[in-house]
């Protein structure tokens, strides 16, 4: 579904991407681990028309899309969750969600009902503010809101970060879910252990290179990743 070549970024002269080439099938999980500063988010931000490629191609469904604007990428069935959630505070949960589906103009019914059956708690705080939900509550909206644009691929930026444990096997669990209904996930996710136990291909990503890939459990059991990443 994804496939990026040979693929290079800069920031002010400096490469945060240093020509990583890696391939995300049709409604796999995909999980890019690493260090902070690893370039993981820079790569996603290329993708989906944030930031522009040095050099390299970025290909999604056969169709280059390298350097096209964030509105173009978005039509096409790229949507991104940005770290730190960044919802609207000051709008309720319901107009949050209908942000994401700006780019449409069909009815936004069944979409609304099956973001408010993978996340019951939305529904219950549908009138509520953004602002005043629970850090995990805000992640679950984030997902939300990506979703009302009937994305083929879905990519999620440390979806994890500043959650609590049982929270974060929640977020997961929905991630699953999620992949199950037929949707495609790119993960970037500093909880290593988590992400490789939910990934079908993993690749650890290390200043600007992939230095290793792997289906989740053989990046699991491999002895460096776990010295590096899993803190064993």
């Amino acid at each position: 579904m994804l496939k990026i070549t040979d693929l290079k970024v800069s920031y002010g002269g400096i490469e945060a991407v240093k020509g990583i080439s890696f391939e995300v099938p049709e409604k796999s999980i995909v999980t890019l681990i690493g260090a902070n500063g690893a370039g993981k988010s820079t790569t996603l931000r290329s993708i989906s028309g944030l930031v522009r490629p040095k050099s390299g191609k970025i290909e999604f469904l056969g169709e280059d899309i390298t350097g096209k604007d964030a509105a173009d990428i978005m039509a096409k069935g790229i949507t991104l969750v940005p770290e730190g959630r960044r919802i609207f505070p000051d709008l309720t949960v319901l107009e949050n969600l209908k942000i994401g589906a700006y780019l449409r103009k069909d009815d936004l019914t069944d979409d609304l009902n099956w973001i408010y059956d993978l996340f019951p708690r939305l529904k219950e705080r549908s009138w509520q503010p953004g602002g005043t939900l629970s850090g995990g509550e805000q992640q679950m909206l984030a997902v939300g809101r990506a979703l009302m644009s009937r994305p083929k691929l879905i990519m999620m930026d440390e979806p994890s970060l500043g959650l609590a444990p049982l929270v974060v096997r929640n977020i997961f669990d929905i991630i699953k879910e999620i992949n199950r209904q037929g949707v495609t996930i790119l993960l970037i996710e500093q909880n290593a252990n988590m992400a490789l136990k939910t990934a079908d291909i993993g690749y650890v990503m290390e200043t600007g290179r992939i230095t290793m890939t792997g289906s989740g459990e053989e990046l699991l059991a491999n002895e460096a990743v776990k010295a590096a990443y899993l803190g064993t």
